[in-house]
């Protein structure tokens, strides 16, 4: 088989093969984490990193007392804990103000964003600072000192095992924030089976006046597609039958045209053609017949056939595609 025929034909059947079973995305809790504040205090949510194209987020959060939540570059951020004097000249992008309960969606740029929040309380200026709050328990694990926050703002581990040794923070009037982050994942149809074209037979051999016949082929799954291609100096008969049947056929040839009458697997009278059939499972073996037309002259020359089959290579176990699709006919 020729590298460009196979290309062509993994294409086209790895098409055929996923049309029906889409992928489907939704929303789906990812980790979570309470946070505790102090008025005017600041946390650190999760950074995102979104490709070039940018993305998008999905949070709920919920607070005891109204917050500010914001997305700023993570550059940025990073800058102003450093420099909080800066903080009131930060880029707030999908700023929602004086919040207690929301599902907080936002479109990302293509470039590193950090989730704020901030609590309301304390301050009649927005670019007031009173320092960090404290994340008291992330992803189910309670945490008593301050350390899940320091991971939040990129603080090293050596800081975070020396904040695990301090005693726990002791806060004048705690606003209780939690946070549930989500991500968009893949709910059905996310392994699709893979197929690809396996040759079955491939002969170019001396034309006689005799049937030739192929066995060994059966197929895996309903709506199995197979492609057949002949080339021949004569008008030929080329047909799929089963192979109970193909094997008397030498013996008795008469049997040929009953068993054709109800195939519609086959070619009558071609030289150069390729076409495709679909079997199922309940088929069982089928055998690939070759023969010149009865009553053509059979010249001294070689005649050619290529048989292939779709068979399932990866992500089998699943359930197999829809047989409509599957038997849509291609030209390899």
């Amino acid at each position: 088989m020729k590298p460009t025929l196979a290309l062509a034909l993994l294409g086209t059947l790895a098409f055929a093969g996923t049309a029906s079973a889409q992928k489907t995305f939704e929303w789906q809790p990812a980790n979570d984490e309470s946070v505790r504040l102090d008025p005017a205090n600041y946390h650190t949510g999760r950074t995102y990193r979104p490709g070039p194209r940018g993305g998008n987020l999905h949070v709920d959060i919920e607070a005891q007392q109204p917050v500010t939540i914001f997305l700023t570059g993570e550059a940025d951020w990073n800058q102003a804990l450093q420099y909080p004097e800066t903080i009131g000249s930060l880029r707030m992008l999908c700023l929602r103000e004086h919040v207690v309960k929301t599902t907080y969606l936002c479109d990302l740029p293509g470039e590193p964003m950090t989730l704020v929040v901030r609590d309301d309380r304390g301050s009649t200026q927005s670019a007031a600072y009173a320092g960090l709050g404290e994340v008291w328990k992330r992803d189910g694990a309670v945490l008593n000192t301050p350390a899940g926050n320091a991971v939040g703002v990129g603080i090293g581990l050596a800081a975070v095992l020396k904040a695990q040794a301090t005693p726990s923070r002791h806060f004048k009037s705690p606003n209780d924030v939690h946070i549930q982050y989500y991500r968009w994942a893949c709910i059905s149809n996310c392994f699709p089976p893979e197929f690809q074209w396996i040759q079955q037979v491939k002969e170019k051999y001396q034309l006689t006046p005799f049937l030739k016949v192929y066995g060994g082929y059966a197929p895996d799954r309903d709506g199995e597609l197979v492609s057949i291609k002949i080339k021949a100096p004569s008008p030929m008969l080329v047909a799929m039958v089963p192979s109970s049947v193909a094997n008397q056929l030498h013996a008795k040839p008469e049997m040929l045209e009953p068993a054709l009458e109800k195939n519609s697997c086959q070619q009558r009278g071609v030289q150069s053609q390729t076409f495709q059939c679909t079997f199922n499972a309940a088929d069982g073996p089928q055998s690939l017949i070759v023969v010149p037309e009865a009553g053509e002259k059979v010249p001294h020359k070689k005649a050619e056939i290529e048989f292939f089959a779709s068979k399932c290579v990866a992500n089998c176990a699943l359930p197999p595609p829809n047989p409509s699709s599957s038997a849509e006919r291609v030209n390899p």
